[in-house]
């Protein structure tokens, strides 16, 4: 199996000094994603949870919302120059549906939008979100105190980052600020994902009265994959982008961002946060 981590030699410089010495790197290898045994696309990851990764990505695009629509996730064929396997190719089984459908375009919510393309993609995910009206009316609340206190809880359990320091990091967390789940990875995409899968396969979506917290900044697209996990609250140790804002009021969910030194910036749906005005 893929390894998390890989060692490379490196030149140190250090002032006048420098010198060889090993380096610990975070591991990145492809991964094909194939649904009935037809390809639908190919990400760039770390090695590890790789049916979380998958299972998340599903539910990101919308063609899974339950554990019971995901058949079976495989490593099937993909292999070295030597024969051997590289794990690198998984096959998702979903009962009913015969191939991807030809419109998922992932390139789509991964890439900066205009004015006109960004309001047309908001109104695209409002449509595709299941859940858009629990999302909006979901009642969770949450301490200042607790939110405060996620971010050291976060980095706290990255143990690849400790290591390489090149991650990504997602975790879920109760209202309470109890770590449910944590995900690291070379994308901040792929870290989500690998969560909301986790949930997924555990059977706990939609994640109602739970909230998500990403090491980076909140992207449009990390908003999107929150709502489409029933999320009710992103929080982002950095900035949100305009559009993630945008989405954020659009469907109800709360924005948190720069969420760090006992301070942050509450973006959209402040009446989740207790004492905010």
């Amino acid at each position: 199996m893929g390894r998390v981590t890989e060692r490379r030699r490196v030149v140190r410089l250090q002032g006048p000094r420098s010198g060889a010495r090993p380096d610990t790197l975070a591991a990145e290898e492809p991964l094909e994603i194939r649904i009935n045994g037809v390809s639908l696309t190919v990400t760039m990851r770390t090695p590890g949870d790789d049916f979380d990764l998958v299972a998340g990505f599903l539910v990101s695009e919308g063609l899974v919302a339950e554990a019971a629509a995901l058949a079976s996730l495989r490593y099937c064929a993909g292999t070295d120059a030597d024969g051997r396997n590289t794990y690198n190719v998984i096959d998702a089984a979903l009962p009913g549906r015969s191939a991807p459908p030809v419109s998922l375009h992932r390139n789509l919510l991964t890439s900066s939008a205009c004015g006109i393309c960004g309001k047309e993609t908001i109104d695209a995910i409002r449509t595709r979100v299941p859940q858009a009206e629990a999302l909006a009316a979901d009642p969770l609340r949450i301490a200042p105190d607790i939110l405060y206190g996620l971010p050291d809880t976060l980095r706290a359990a990255q143990k690849v980052f400790d290591s390489t320091g090149g991650l990504h990091a997602a975790g879920l967390f109760t209202a309470g600020g109890e770590l449910l789940c944590l995900r690291e990875d070379v994308g901040r995409h792929n870290a989500v994902d690998k969560v909301v899968g986790w949930a997924l396969r555990a059977d706990l979506l939609p994640l109602r009265g739970q909230l998500l917290l990403v090491s980076g900044r909140a992207s449009f697209e990390l908003t999107q994959k929150a709502a489409m996990a029933g999320l009710p609250l992103l929080a982002a140790v950095s900035a949100p982008s305009s559009l993630a804002v945008d989405l954020a009021t659009e469907l109800g969910l709360t924005l948190v961002g720069f969420l760090r030194d006992r301070s942050a910036n509450v973006y959209a749906g402040a009446e989740r946060i207790t004492g905010a005005e």
